[in-house]
């Protein structure tokens, strides 16, 4: 074919050209594998450290923003140095408030010595700093001087006793957490019906019930717990009678 002047046409074919790795798909679903991968081992190596490294890895997140003067610290490097102190005012202030939960325990067991009417009664009382915050547990004795065995109702000591703690307690804006324990000694009728777990339930809330008479606020009571024979004191001896018990626990406010 020619053109008007006489020349030969000449046709070009463009072949359309394509990235070599067929667009740029491949980089974003590559960087999302990679971005995945880096989550995965941040979450294990997390899970494989102890409690404070833990703690100290919330702590971060809490403010991972930087806006606060915190932040600022995150924004200019100092992030380890931002962990520790906001790590060590928490626990600063956990041993603050551990060691007046303590006080509290030990003016409880004084005020009871020194009254006439608790003294036989003292050493039924075991006080001691546990995982959720000041724990006191009034223990029965041989003499059954708190609950008939089997029975869910108070007698006037323990009454008596609960009131006697709840004033104290009343001082404190601390949730309360009462729970019921009984030894392994068993009902009748193979677990159906009225088991342990419904004596411990019904022991803890009279208990509540006395408490509630007393100064102490009924809203500060948070919880009850009725754990049966399932956390024995004497795990030796499933029918001692320090497994029939009170236990009263006073919160952490954090």
């Amino acid at each position: 074919m020619l053109n008007p002047e006489g020349n030969p046409i000449i046709i070009k074919k463009k072949k359309g050209h394509h990235d070599g790795g067929h667009g740029g798909a491949w980089k974003v679903a590559y960087a999302d594998f990679v971005t995945a991968m880096m989550a995965l081992f941040i979450v294990l190596w997390i899970l494989g450290q102890d409690q404070t490294i833990k703690e100290a890895v919330a702590h971060y997140f809490k403010d991972p923003i930087g806006f606060s003067d915190k932040g600022k610290n995150i924004l200019e490097g100092n992030t380890s140095q931002f962990i520790d102190l906001d790590l060590k005012k928490t626990l600063d202030q956990r041993e603050t408030e551990k060691q007046e939960l303590k006080k509290m325990g030990e003016k409880i067991l004084n005020e009871l010595s020194d009254d006439p009417n608790y003294i036989n009664l003292v050493n039924q009382i075991k006080i001691e700093i546990v995982d959720e915050g000041l724990r006191i547990e009034i223990i029965d004795s041989t003499n059954d001087i708190f609950f008939e065995i089997g029975n869910a109702k108070l007698k006037p000591a323990m009454v008596s006793l609960l009131q006697k703690i709840g004033d104290q307690l009343s001082r404190l804006p601390n949730k309360i957490v009462i729970e019921g324990h009984t030894d392994s000694r068993p009902y009748h009728g193979n677990n159906i019906g009225y088991t342990n777990f419904e004596l411990s339930a019904d022991r803890a809330n009279s208990a509540r019930r006395a408490l509630s008479i007393s100064k102490l606020n009924p809203n500060q009571i948070e919880e009850i717990r009725g754990y049966a024979d399932r956390r024995l004191r004497d795990k030796k001896d499933p029918y001692s009678l320090v497994n029939r018990r009170i236990s009263i626990i006073v919160k952490y406010l954090n």
